[in-house]
């Protein structure tokens, strides 16, 4: 476990880098802690070391771990960054503080009806499919536009855009889509980078990045 505190101690060191070679303020980027897959020890482990917003794929395995945890650290900030269907939004809301992968009209009015039941309003990020791969989530970039538009005209407040590039693209062309989409909207979140392109993620004005692996080490 103390591998993981060296982990966060020099990702951080990274981000804070690659925000003063862009000409920002380190503060302006928010590291989201991915720890799907890894068991509450670890999770324990990252939040003594300082850690506090992490990010989980399914509803149901944030269940499993994170009520205890957040009882003696209820500053702990989690980010839903896997996708939901609408038959786990009531836990979703609930449970997550930020929801990154609103990419539907049908999740969009659940989300809407739960928030309104609940009186609980998570954020809310759109997840673009920037690379128009048709076995992944996400809002085509063509159709970015209009249901932002339509999220908002319906009453939701959209907070940024998320996106995960294709594997085997260069990841800084997904990353200037994205920015360009959230420019044209008015947005100023981006969740936008993982362990092996976080930083570049960085110079496009990421102000989330999901690091996992070089956190936490190799997915259970």
């Amino acid at each position: 476990m103390t591998d993981i505190a060296a982990n966060l101690a020099d990702v951080k060191a990274r981000i804070a880098a690659a925000a003063r070679a862009a000409g920002r303020d380190p503060a302006s980027v928010t590291l989201v802690a991915v720890s799907k897959t890894h068991d509450a020890a670890a999770i324990a482990a990252a939040i003594a070391a300082g850690q506090r917003c992490f990010g989980e794929n399914r509803v149901q395995e944030a269940q499993a771990k994170y009520p205890a945890l957040r009882t003696p650290h209820p500053g702990v900030e989690l980010h839903l960054i896997g996708p939901l269907q609408t038959n786990k939004v009531k836990e979703a809301v609930a449970l997550f503080d930020v929801i990154e992968t609103l990419d539907r009209p049908k999740l969009a009015e659940a989300l809407l009806r739960e928030t309104a039941r609940q009186q609980k309003r998570p954020r809310l990020f759109i997840e673009v499919n920037t690379g128009a791969e048709p076995q992944k989530a996400g809002v085509a970039p063509d159709a970015a536009d209009a249901f932002i538009a339509e999220c908002r005209r319906s009453g939701l407040t959209i907070d940024g855009l998320m996106c995960v590039p294709p594997a085997a693209e260069e990841p800084a062309l997904h990353f200037a889509l994205l920015r360009e989409i959230a420019r044209r909207n008015g947005l100023t979140q981006l969740s936008m980078g993982m362990s092996s392109d976080y930083e570049t993620a960085i110079r496009f004005g990421a102000t989330h990045v999901r690091v996992g692996t070089a956190i936490f080490g190799s997915r259970q």
